[in-house]
């Protein structure tokens, strides 16, 4: 947007020579590309500074004096217009070198350049008005320098705009953005002919200085396009662009103005045409007094970029389609068409085929970044789920023999919950490194899970399955390093290699998925190969795991079991722990120890608790007229001590059943209390402010701490059986920690029950360490509701 370096006038002579007028270009998004240096932080101010105001009013005054001067006195106007126009370039450059200071680091260099380029524009304006001062308004100035001066003003300012925030990351982006603007001004070419050149050129008739004249508001459209293709995306634009391409859209009026008056031979040196010019300029003025933009996060991803708007892909053609029609028009009459649309047009093909090359660059670039994203895993490197699926689908269809191998890492959630994620990335990381060298060349290995990896082997007769499930094992033997901080990475693998049996590689993967789980039952850290044996076990277990959601849906074949909690001293029944059955229509009366695993396994086990808590309540409230004040204890599950629901599901249960909250006690196991995150402890808390009891099931068998008892809500506390037992051999350990538990426990105020008392020397031992409660076969199998009513009749119990 440099002015045009040719003014042809009447009244203060013939064609002389303008100065550059070069607009420096603008930033473009909400902010500017950072420095190397990070960023300061800076807090935006209200109002401008005194030094910026005074800059502003300064301009305010200059441009009315230059109007009222252009107004009302007939001689002198071209050089008022010069010393304006120059006054102002100099203030803006000023203006733009202070903010510059003032800004963070990521703006600085976008100010700086525009300071250039302003200095620049203004020392072309000097040169112009210097010697139309010296020389006389007819003489030209030296058109080398000011073509110079115009040429830095453009390049410095369009730099300015790529140092923007939302300007492309890469040169071939940035080449692009250029070339974008560009095309727009070639376009522009033939158009500014037709409608202002059209008529006063002909065969015979072109003058050169008009058609050079033409390059001035070319160039500003260049620099518009540059500002538009950067800044456009972003809503809201920051206000200091706005004004910036305010300020090149009057260089492109002003411009294209002066060119259509010059070749009409109508301009007048210190036409009100040059008011825009000092116009421009001083917008720049009222930019600098803006703060700077919020800062803005972005990514070098290409793919996670800004979807760009459809207006953007088609701004560099749609000027294309103008200048077709306008050189189609200035052929007209006899095919003459003017030596400027010519190379014009040949210049805009040459700059559309680059264009166009360099999207294709780019877009095969994006191409393959997009594949890489899609098939391989970020983290470690290593082909994903999506590619194993494709290459052992080509595998299959190729007829190869092709063994799958399934790794599940063991114990990978407590590297998580102890180290963190970002600890656990690592790890995989090198897990996934190690592996690959283990497999080397001779396999595929994949990453598919979070924790989960897998293997192709393919015409494995010199490199079977098992020899590389081997070296994966041993590949996965902890360091030093993770023996001394505890991470010991393993992994249970199974295989299962592809036969007549398998219908395609679903089969073959279930049958993986199969032997994995069979290694992970066998101790971890082993691999196991899929046979007909472990593929009906684990239909079996299908068919169980649907069985148990339908008999819970549908109730029927589930059933409770009461086992007495009886007063030691007293022999009097306390209350009963709740046991849930279950009578298969095929398989008959299933042990829990067959089911619950499989209940936990699915999440089913949260609708077996709150059926069985319903009718544990049921009972208890049932039980009252025989045995006021006995209470019911039903086994949680840890995966329903973390769901939000259970205060209200525990609640309505006891509510339901016209059970007092008292008589219902929760028996919770060490594990799933320790695990527990203060959101469960609040939760106990709350249950315990409705009054229901906690027990700690099984204590001394899970991670036993005495920081956890100050910390849980409990009432009482069950010795676990394998305590007990061992006191019918007379060990004085056994004795002992039996004993301590006990006084524990009542040193915490928590009543203890004595689980597993199945003999009468067991009965003597807790009863003689004080144990107030107990629980076992000596006192009652588990049974129906009636035949506990019966133990409740012959052994009364008291209201507490």
């Amino acid at each position: 947007m440099a002015r045009p370096l040719l003014r042809q006038g009447r009244k203060e002579g013939p064609a002389i020579a303008s100065p550059p007028r070069v607009v420096p270009d603008r930033t473009a998004g909400p902010g500017c590309r950072p420095d190397a240096t990070p960023a300061v932080p800076h807090r935006p101010v209200a109002r401008p500074p005194r030094w910026h105001r005074t800059a502003a009013l300064g301009g305010a005054l200059l441009l009315l004096f230059q109007t009222l001067w252009l107004i009302l006195v007939p001689t002198g106007g071209g050089t008022v217009s010069d010393l304006s126009g120059g006054l102002a370039a100099g203030l803006a450059a000023l203006c733009c070198a202070g903010v510059a200071r003032r800004h963070p680091v990521g703006l600085r260099r976008f100010w700086r350049l525009m300071a250039v380029s302003l200095a620049l524009s203004a020392v072309g304006q000097s040169s112009w008005t210097l010697v139309g001062l010296v020389g006389g308004p007819g003489r030209l100035p030296v058109p080398l320098l000011v073509g110079a001066l115009s040429l830095g003003a453009v390049l410095t300012g369009t730099a300015a705009l790529l140092t923007c925030h939302g300007a492309p990351r890469t040169a071939v982006g940035r080449i692009r953005t250029v070339l974008d603007g560009a095309i727009v001004g070639l376009a522009l070419v033939p158009v500014a002919w037709i409608v202002v050149l059209r008529g006063v050129t002909g065969p015979g008739r072109e003058q050169p200085l008009p058609a050079i004249g033409l390059l001035y508001p070319m160039l500003d459209l260049i620099q518009l396009t540059v500002l538009v293709s950067i800044a456009g995306a972003y809503r809201p634009m920051w206000r200091p662009l706005t004004l910036i391409g305010a300020s090149l859209g009057l260089g492109v009026l002003a411009d294209t103005s002066h060119l259509w008056l010059v070749a009409r031979d109508a301009y007048v040196h210190g036409n009100p045409t040059d008011l825009y010019w000092t116009l421009s300029y001083l917008l720049v003025v009222l930019a600098t007094g803006y703060p700077p933009p919020a800062p803005v996060t972005g990514t070098n991803d290409p793919c996670a970029q800004t979807v760009v708007p459809w207006w953007r892909l088609t701004l560099p053609y749609l000027p294309v389609g103008a200048a077709i029609v306008a050189i189609m028009v200035a052929r007209q009459p006899a095919g003459y068409v003017p030596t400027l649309i010519s190379v014009s047009g040949m210049a805009l093909l040459a700059t559309l085929a680059v264009r166009q090359g360099l999207a294709a660059y780019e877009n095969s670039r994006l191409a393959g970044r997009l594949r890489e994203l899609a098939y391989v895993d970020q983290l470690t490197g290593l082909p994903n789920r999506l590619m194993f699926n494709l290459m052992l689908q080509r595998a299959i269809r190729d007829r190869q023999r092709v063994a799958v191998l399934l790794l599940d890492l063991d114990g990978f959630k407590q590297v998580n919950d102890r180290f963190g994620h970002a600890s656990g990335d690592d790890l995989l990381k090198s897990i996934a490194a190690r592996m690959l060298t283990a497999v080397g060349t001779s396999a595929m290995i994949a990453r598919v899970g979070g924790d989960e990896f897998a293997v192709i082997v393919c015409g494995h007769e010199a490199n079977p399955p098992e020899r590389v499930a081997q070296r994966l094992l041993t590949a996965l033997r902890p360091s030093v390093d993770e023996e001394v901080v505890g991470v010991h990475p393993s992994a249970s693998i199974g295989i299962a290699e592809y036969g007549p049996q398998h219908a395609g590689q679903a089969d073959l993967l279930r049958d993986a998925d199969i032997a994995m789980y069979a290694a992970k039952a066998a101790g971890k850290s082993a691999y196991r190969i899929c046979t007909p044996a472990l593929r009906d076990e684990a239909v079996t277990r299908a068919e169980l795991i649907a069985d148990l959601r339908r008999a819970i849906d549908e109730g029927g074949q589930l059933e409770l079991a009461f086992q007495p909690i009886v007063d030691l001293p007293t022999g009097r029944v306390r209350g009963a722990e709740a046991l849930v059955r279950w009578h298969h229509p095929v398989r008959g009366l299933l042990s829990p120890a067959v089911f619950l695993p499989l209940a936990e396994e699915t999440g089913l086990v949260v609708a077996m608790d709150r059926w069985v808590m319903r009718q544990a309540c049921r009972a208890a409230a049932d039980w009252q007229d025989i045995a006021p004040g006995a209470s019911v204890a039903v086994n949680i599950a840890p995966a329903h001590l973390r769901r939000a629901d259970l205060t209200a599901t525990v609640a309505e249960a006891a509510t339901s059943a016209g059970l007092a909250p008292h008589a219902l006690t929760l028996e919770l196991t060490e594990t799933a209390l320790i695990d527990g995150t203060d959101v469960v402890l609040d939760r106990l808390r709350e249950l315990r402010d409705l009054g229901v009891r906690i027990a700690i099931d099984d204590f001394g068998t899970g991670y036993s701490s005495l920081s956890y008892l100050h910390r849980i809500p409990a009432t009482d506390l069950k010795i676990d059986r394998s305590f007990v037992a061992r006191l019918d051999d007379a060990d004085p350990r056994a004795y002992a920690t039996v004993e301590m538990i006990s006084r524990l426990a009542t040193a915490f105020d928590l009543v203890v029950v004595a689980e597993g008392v199945e003999t009468d020397r067991q009965h003597a031992a807790v009863t003689a360490v004080g144990c107030p409660r107990g629980q076992g076969y000596r006192y009652g199998r588990p049974g129906s509701l009636a035949e506990l009513r019966r133990a409740m009749q012959a052994h009364p119990s008291v209201s507490t």
